[in-house]
């Protein structure tokens, strides 16, 4: 075939294959590789006269059906203050491909095997050249190297046949010397279905070959089809194998048949012992199998069945009755999977925050939704028979200001339940967070304080039924990204109570924002989030925490704190320093007046959310509108609203009027 005729040629006694003046050391007809000599090039320095010669070998299979090696061939320079370019074409705008430079300073830096600059350097060949030539640059030479040989090399070799040797430096041992490199051979332009077009031209010949098509472009080889071996170029080179006369390769540990394109084994009479043996051995694996697959699946159906009844107790069949019913209600049961997937299996790295009740992870769901997924910690009897239910109505809650739940997981022991994302942490890290506070103004402070009072009051009024938030503190107002206040983690929430029956027995919270009231008789009533706001409002006053630690290294009530200084007359003294000296003296001593409302030590004499909410809204709007323009008898309405501001003998309240004047006039 036309480019693969190699000539044979005698040199000294041996015949060896050429191609022009090239000569073939292997052949390999399976890989479609073939194996060269390459001679070395050579930049030699002449001390003597200064001059230096260059002995630049080209090879060129523009013509053939050969291509360079990308992935077995390297370009290797080696010398000292040696600069070599592979050029791949012959025209003259050709450009240079790879390049390399090795140095070296003295023999103690050359090491045997090592190919990395140091008196030696390779690199990589684009794929598909046919053409290459060395070109050394002429300003890098061994005419400043003193101890090492006269001359730089550089040649296109085999990688795997070369291994540096410090003698290539310090001797002239490379100087023209032949190295093998790899090239590779298809037939070229050709797909394996455009030859068969032609059959006088398809170069498979053998009835026992098989065409390939060849990866890098329009060409293809010629294998032997299996079973056969031997040239499928030619008419009958594919001969068939006989397995049975080798039988290393082709192991038989009966008796060997051959046949055509393969072999088989019998087993003789000795044998029968061996092989009952075996089928013996496969038996009971197979019935290892068998019972490890049965053990699995009743496990499996364990799990479902343990599923099943976490997700009936919890109410799940009532919650799924219910979500199928009101089709827009956007609610969503998931699976212990699916939450596992989203919290990489709840690793440690996403989780958001802990709290007394469980630790909050952050997901991420398949449709790429962020998440806040709760993981509780318990749960008790009364709470598994009225989840269900209680999770239907926490669903209908639609509230810009409370987080939004989007659903649940039943079918764990102790239910997941999945909120909303809020990006920008919590108002406890707003106010008393480590690093250096931010300035957080008085109105920042009293929008946050309605927000949040406008949520509670929602769940006490509007919700049917009502719900009692439970823990009411600033680690569970959210933060989103416009500081808008979102009340969360209802993990102590429960519907408002219709008789006693129904009160708890155990008490939940948080030190410092627990109602004394519901300390001693264990009953939570919406009064109790009254006083556990109270505590919120006194935090975004002063910036001091629940519960902090005095100079004596006491731990300190904030609430008891603020009352003693209220009747003492030194209130001012606990306001927060970014607005101690805020000219709205007035605004801040009402609202101090109205936490004070709120930590009334008796239920009954608290306010309700809703009326601390239209409170605190008056006061933020009197920014907006100057008190000397508003409606005399709305003041004189919410100056003596005796549900907000109870003033008796014992408790040392002041009306609104006189709550103005806390800062110059001590209390009774």
């Amino acid at each position: 075939m036309e480019g693969f005729t190699l000539n044979c040629t005698s040199s000294n006694g041996t015949h060896k294959p050429f191609l022009r003046n090239v000569e073939f050391m292997s052949i390999s007809l399976l890989s479609g590789r073939a194996r060269i000599a390459n001679t070395v090039s050579t930049q030699c320095y002449n001390a003597t006269n200064g001059n230096v010669t260059y002995d630049d070998w080209q090879m060129n299979l523009t013509a053939t059906p050969f291509r360079f090696s990308s992935g077995l061939n390297k370009f290797m320079t080696v010398g000292c203050m040696t600069l070599a370019y592979l050029i791949e074409s012959d025209t003259a705008n050709s450009s240079y491909w790879s390049g390399c430079v090795s140095m070296c300073r003295s023999a103690d830096n050359l090491s045997n095997g090592s190919c990395r600059g140091i008196g030696c350097c390779h690199t990589a060949i684009p794929k598909g050249i046919w053409y290459y030539q060395v070109h050394f640059a002429e300003n890098f030479n061994s005419s400043e190297t003193y101890n090492f040989s006269r001359c730089g090399y550089a040649a296109l070799v085999e990688e795997r046949a070369f291994k540096f040797r410090t003698s290539y430096v310090t001797t002239d041992e490379l100087y023209r010397r032949r190295l093998p490199l790899v090239i590779n051979w298809a037939v070229r332009n050709k797909t394996c279905r455009e030859a068969r077009q032609n059959m006088t031209s398809y170069a498979c010949a053998s009835e026992h070959s098989t065409c390939v098509d060849s990866a890098n472009g329009s060409h293809y080889r010629c294998n032997c089809s299996e079973g056969y071996q031997g040239n499928p170029y030619l008419s009958h080179g594919c001969q068939e194998i006989d397995e049975c006369a080798n039988k290393n390769a082709y192991p038989c540990s009966g008796v060997c048949h051959n046949t055509q394109g393969g072999y088989w084994c019998s087993c003789p009479l000795y044998h029968v012992a061996a092989l009952k043996l075996v089928s013996i051995c496969i038996s009971l694996v197979i019935i290892l199998v068998i019972i490890f697959c049965i053990h699995i699946m009743c496990e499996r159906r364990k799990l479902i069945k343990v599923k099943e009844m976490n997700f009936r107790q919890h109410g799940g069949w009532l919650l799924l009755e219910e979500i199928r019913k009101r089709q827009g209600l956007a609610f969503k049961m998931f699976t212990k999977e699916e939450l596992e997937q989203a919290t990489n299996k709840f690793h440690k790295n996403n989780i958001l925050g802990h709290g007394a009740y469980g630790t909050v992870y952050k997901g991420i769901l398949k449709d790429n939704r962020v998440v806040a997924i709760k993981r509780a910690k318990i749960i008790n009897e009364r709470q598994k028979k009225e989840f269900g239910k209680e999770m239907l109505i926490l669903s209908q809650i639609n509230h810009r200001n409370i987080v939004k739940l989007l659903g649940c997981c039943l079918e764990v022991e102790v239910p997941m339940l999945v909120y909303e994302y809020i990006s920008n942490g919590t108002l406890f890290q707003l106010i008393h967070g480590n690093s250096r506070r931010i300035y957080i103004s008085l109105e920042t402070r009293l929008k946050i304080a309605l927000e949040s009072a406008e949520a509670l009051a929602y769940l006490h009024s509007s919700a049917s039924p009502p719900i009692i938030h439970g823990d009411v503190k600033s680690a569970n107002i959210l933060l989103d990204d416009n500081l808008m206040a979102k009340v969360s983690d209802f993990g102590a929430s429960i519907l408002a109570p219709k008789d006693e029956k129904q009160f708890v027995t155990l008490v939940q919270g948080t030190c410092g924002y627990l109602d004394p009231e519901y300390l001693q008789t264990c009953q939570l009533i919406d009064k109790s989030d009254v006083y556990s706001f109270g505590v919120v409002l006194l935090e975004l006053l002063t910036g001091r925490k629940a519960l902090y630690f005095e100079g004596t290294e006491i731990e300190a009530s904030l609430s008891s704190t603020f009352l003693s200084a209220m009747k003492e007359g030194r209130f001012s003294k606990l306001l927060d320093d970014q607005i101690k000296y805020d000219e709205e003296v007035e605004r801040i001593n009402e609202i101090a007046a109205l936490a004070k409302a709120c930590l009334n030590v008796k239920g009954e004499d608290r306010p309700s959310m809703k009326e601390v909410a239209k409170e605190l809204d008056r006061l933020k709007k009197i920014k907006q509108h100057p008190r000397e323009q508003q409606n005399d008898a709305e003041i004189e309405s919410l100056l003596n609203n005796p549900s907000i501001y109870r003033e008796e003998e014992n408790s040392g309240f002041y009306s609104l009027e006189r709550n103005a004047m806390l800062s110059i006039e001590p209390g009774r």
